[in-house]
């Protein structure tokens, strides 16, 4: 690396899963729009092909109209050449694919369990959880022995299972975990603000707020704009909406797209416990006892978001498979848009060109007193020089602790089990789920057909 006139040139960052056809190319255009930072991006994906046409895309970056920076892309044909010399890595892989996510999602159906997402937490999340663990051992491994001083910055869902994992495998890795899930309920307090006090144009950056909690099922126990306290102020929308929903002002038209919501989730989850609840309806239903939100696609649908099924997943692919191929034979125009994600500020600030404060996971060295040290969890934590220190968020308020705690445990559980390569604890964390509400019997038919299901990328486990 070189610094010039607050300039930063020469940087390797290291993309593993490299052929992603929606991270990657987010990416790529937060790195165009950068005028301080340049260097090379090594992609990285078992998808050589993938990865090949995100080689050819990531340079038409630098052509596209108001690009401000010049980013090198090649291809790497293994992870040591992609992560040695490094200075940051960012990890953004599909742990199996479609047709296992689909056994994720899905087979818990037949025993009357339905899971909004299947990422994270529940039945899907755990199997999930099983295959990603050793996949990222290796990256950690490789990162110890290739590149021991980079950055790695994780996207890779279940969140606080593979940023654990980095950790247990390298214990001196500088990682962090990002979300983009706090962003969105910022953008609903803004909005919250204009329905109640007719304030415009508020930027989500300037909604302050305190985090707490774990990925996917983050709290915010304080939330202000200027000198207003946005607790009563959500409270009337939450009241006065309880019932409809609330879309003013937002991209939300959960009824056409299952990513969506309409925030009757969060608005229940408020009136219930007095906190706001920070993420999509859709992930938080899936922490929760699965008869409050997801007790069937009835009641899920009367709650206003969806269940996103993995045939919605699939054709959305082959839209992004046509879109990549446009790209790369020049039928399509790369243009340049504004991700709103954090990464490439991150980066900027960890390079000294800034400082910012902004949520991410890592593990709790104090920051939640009455969560388990070395858990992960995320709170905002302070970005400066080669530096992500914790912000003291507090303790998990009482009225929530339980909730949070129980999946803490869960999280930690399936995490040493997957390490240990031990399938009995999975089980263990497995029929302790919120969302298993079936008898010990059933769910034994069910966690056995799921790994069977996987048992392709689980060979390490000796199924």
């Amino acid at each position: 690396m070189k610094y010039q006139n607050n300039c930063v040139s020469g940087l390797k960052i290291s993309y593993i899963g490299g052929g992603s056809r929606g991270w990657a190319w987010g990416l790529m255009s937060d790195l165009a729009s950068a005028p301080d930072i340049c260097g090379e991006v090594s992609l990285y994906d078992i998808d050589m092909k993938a990865a090949k046409d995100n080689e050819i895309i990531g340079n038409k970056f630098n052509d596209a109209e108001g690009a401000k920076s010049k980013w090198n892309y090649t291809v790497a044909n293994t992870l040591e050449e992609s992560l040695t010399g490094a200075d940051f890595v960012v990890i953004s892989i599909l742990p199996g694919t479609f047709d296992e996510m689909e056994s994720d999602v899905h087979v818990p159906e037949k025993y009357g369990i339905y899971q909004s997402v299947g990422d994270t937490v529940g039945p899907g999340g755990i199997v999930r959880a099983l295959r990603t663990i050793p996949m990222m051992q290796v990256i950690a491994e490789g990162v110890k022995n290739c590149c021991p001083n980079a950055w790695v910055i994780n996207y890779t869902n279940p969140m606080t299972v593979c940023v654990k994992t980095l950790f247990e495998t390298f214990p001196e890795i500088k990682a962090f975990g990002c979300c983009h899930e706090v962003f969105g309920t910022q953008k609903l307090l803004a909005a919250a603000l204009n329905e109640v006090h007719g304030i415009e144009g508020i930027e989500r950056s300037e909604i302050k707020v305190n985090v707490v909690g774990v990925n996917h099922y983050t709290w915010l126990t304080k939330a202000q704009y200027k000198d207003i306290d946005i607790f009563p102020v959500y409270a009337q929308v939450a009241e006065k909406y309880a019932e409809s929903g609330f879309t003013k002002g937002l991209d939300n038209n959960w009824a056409n797209n299952s990513f969506l919501c309409s925030h009757k989730v969060k608005f229940d989850l408020f009136r219930r416990f007095g906190y706001i609840a920070a993420a999509g309806d859709r992930h938080l239903a899936e922490f929760c006892p699965g008869k409050w939100y997801l007790e069937s696609p009835e009641k899920v649908s009367e709650w206003g978001f969806g269940l996103t099924t993995v045939k919605y997943r699939k054709e959305e692919l082959k839209d992004r498979l046509a879109k990549s191929a446009r790209r790369v034979s020049g039928e399509e125009k790369i243009e340049l848009s504004n991700t709103g994600e954090d990464g490439v500020n991150q980066i900027r600030a960890l390079l000294g060109l800034e400082d910012m404060v902004t949520n991410v996971n890592v593990p709790n060295v104090g920051q939640i007193p009455n969560l388990p040290l070395g858990a992960v969890v995320e709170t905002n934590a302070s970005f400066r020089d080669n530096s992500v220190v914790p912000c003291m968020a507090g303790n998990v308020p009482t009225e929530i602790l339980g909730l949070i705690t129980r999946i803490v445990a869960e999280q930690e559980t399936v995490v040493k089990a997957g390490m240990t390569r031990d399938l009995e604890l999975a089980f263990k964390a497995f029929v302790n789920d919120p969302l298993v509400t079936i008898n010990t019997v059933d769910a034994r038919k069910m966690f056995d057909e799921m790994v069977n299901n996987t048992k392709e990328y689980l060979t390490m486990y000796n199924i």
